[in-house]
């Protein structure tokens, strides 16, 4: 399987334009009687799934919890990501590795279209997956290699034309709507292959039209498709909603979970310890929690041995954070942080925790039924989908809580239907802020999308204290596939933090 994937990912390598010199020995590659024209379609799904989730999760402790103020790590020195400050090499990693395994999951899909492997629910998994993949490229980067991408082995397409944002989301539109097709027939997978819900394509079917729902939402702002977009989310909720079944409980909720056992093994464990436990958390993330006593950091809620579910460790016995963005040279003392896992110990960590592996759960869908319904595009009862977001949110790591209704009140939460909409939107996305930790780049992008939930700005940031539009494409791009680069800056704009995507642009 090692060789497996290598041979995998230097095809995606080639076919982005970023290893020209791996065109040497493509006969010796086709005819390898361990590529991957002799795989299996169950042998090809949990590998990219895993290689996708460390990628996501590595970064998002890295780069996502730090402009989002979960953590700060704490430095006065350049490049720090807190500061909007980050030098183009944070670009690499996540355009090859998410290109890596577009290639995976393409090779599922074509192994799954033979003849003598033909099977339609991991056709559908497999554009699912794509799909999911694309719209991280895309939503951090911009345009993209998409048409053309992963193209070297078949056409000999060395260096793809980066695609427009908004025809590549399109098109992900349709192979979403390919994907509810193809898992509607509901053919059988083995439980072993599938990491994320053992087997069951009925729950895959219901993820793949809640990721629709979720990048519907994410471009409903441009004029030039908030029509369809807004059509499309009445179609799936309601109009036709027996033929676009979405998730309607936790146990639905997209989450690898990690095991500990073989492959399964959380990329957090990589971490040393006195790195995991060196961020400080940032006083935005946990000021609110505390304040609301959230019990997802309560100690007594997670047992008798006097751990919160989050693993986070107070200062003076007290929740307290470090502000984000501080100057440098203004000495402030690191205070709260989450807690590292050592061998044999019993304390609880985010490192070793199953749950880590999120790619979308069910409260964030919730929230996205309740800005659907605030802005009047579904029938349905904003406050509803806005309490069972806050309920399902702490339930999905407490899962004895119940009292939402208490909990909201005393927290000063509750839903109001006489506030302003941009009130509204504050509200959902400050718990959709807490419903997305440790979803991948998840709560940046949104913020980006929307403004919310209100982020506080510290004196010592950078970019003129605007939050990130993008990250810019890695270096290497720029001498492997030099034309379209060009191209793609001269229409996108300058390759830089400030430039917005598509979406965002008014």
């Amino acid at each position: 399987m090692k060789k497996l994937i290598y041979i995998i990912g230097c095809l995606a390598l080639l076919s982005s334009g970023m290893l020209t010199s791996c065109k040497k020995g493509f006969d010796t590659l086709n005819t390898d009687p361990n590529s991957t024209q002799n795989a299996l379609p169950q042998q090809l799904l949990a590998p990219a799934l895993v290689n996708t989730m460390s990628a996501n999760l590595s970064r998002n402790r890295s780069f996502n919890n730090e402009l989002m103020q979960i953590t700060v790590d704490m430095n006065d020195a350049e490049g720090k990501v807190f500061r909007y400050d980050f030098r183009s090499s944070w670009s690499d990693y996540l355009y090859t590795q998410w290109y890596l395994n577009i290639t995976n999951f393409k090779e599922l899909y074509k192994t799954a279209s033979d003849s003598l492997t033909r099977n339609r629910s991991y056709q559908g998994i497999s554009l699912i997956c794509q799909s999911w993949v694309y719209s991280l490229l895309t939503d951090t980067y911009g345009d993209m290699p998409y048409s053309q991408a992963i193209m070297g082995k078949d056409s000999a397409i060395y260096h793809p034309v980066f695609d427009r944002q908004k025809d590549i989301y399109l098109d992900m539109f349709k192979q979403l709507d390919s994907a509810n097709s193809l898992l509607s027939k509901n053919d059988a997978i083995p439980a072993g292959s599938d990491p994320v819900y053992n087997g069951d394509v009925a729950k895959w079917r219901k993820f793949g039209n809640s990721l629709y729902l979720r990048l519907l939402l994410r471009i409903s702002g441009k004029a030039e498709v908030a029509d369809l977009c807004k059509a499309k989310i009445k179609d799936i909720v309601e109009t036709s909603a027996a033929q676009y079944p979405i998730m309607t409980n936790t146990g639905e909720s997209a989450i690898l979970r990690w095991t500990g056992v073989g492959p399964y093994t959380s990329p957090l464990l990589g971490v040393r310890e006195q790195d995991f436990r060196s961020p400080a958390i940032a006083s935005f993330f946990i000021d609110h929690l505390a304040a609301w006593n959230d019990p997802r950091i309560d100690i007594p809620t997670y047992g008798s041995n006097g751990y919160n579910r989050w693993a986070i460790i107070p200062y003076s016995g007290m929740f307290v954070g470090v502000p984000s963005g501080y100057s440098p040279g203004t000495g402030v003392p690191k205070k709260t942080y989450f807690n590292s896992y050592v061998a044999g110990n019993t304390a609880p960590s985010l490192m070793n925790d199953p749950m880590t592996g999120m790619i979308m759960n069910y409260p964030e869908l919730c929230f996205i039924l309740a800005e659907c319904a605030s802005k009047g595009w579904i029938s349905g009862n904003a406050a509803t989908y806005y309490n069972n977001g806050v309920l399902y949110s702490i339930q999905q790591w407490v899962p004895k809580f119940t009292d939402v209704n208490t909990y909201l009140t005393a927290a000063d939460m509750q839903w109001s239907d006489a506030v302003s909409l941009d009130d509204k939107m504050e509200k959902i996305h400050i718990q959709k802020y807490y419903a997305l930790f440790l979803t991948d780049l998840q709560q940046w992008i949104e913020y980006r999308r929307t403004g919310h939930p209100i982020l506080p700005k510290g004196a010592g940031l950078k970019n003129d204290g605007v939050m990130p539009a993008r990250m810019p494409y890695p270096v290497f791009v720029q001498s492997t596939n030099p034309a379209n680069y060009k191209d793609v800056i001269s229409k996108q704009g300058p390759d830089l933090i400030s430039t917005q995507v598509w979406w965002q642009k008014p």
